[in-house]
């Protein structure tokens, strides 16, 4: 990839909106320029032996079984409420 330009790094620190003095941006230019060129070089490796891989440890994850249970009642859940009216809780009025 080509030099990364100052408009390159200014569109970028928008989308994340970040603010960088032209120092900053030249030093941001440089470490995102080193990022790009390392994956470059990964770029270059032959993968096409490799088998994809999700977990690198060959065992089966245990699941617990799922069964239906009691769930709570309404005045269980609403027990340790600060308010409650009906079967709801009350809160505040948030603005």
């Amino acid at each position: 990839m080509s030099q990364i330009s100052p408009e390159m790094i200014k569109k970028i620190a928008n989308l994340a909106r970040l603010s960088f003095d032209e120092k900053e941006e030249e030093k941001v230019a440089g470490q995102l320029s080193d990022i790009i060129s390392y994956v470059e070089k990964l770029n270059e490796l032959d993968t096409k032996d490799v088998v994809p891989l999700s977990n690198p440890f060959d065992v089966d994850k245990p699941l617990r079984a799922d069964t239906p249970a009691d769930s709570l009642t309404t005045g269980d859940v609403l027990a340790n409420a600060p308010m409650s009216k009906l079967d709801y809780f009350v809160i505040p009025k948030v603005i």
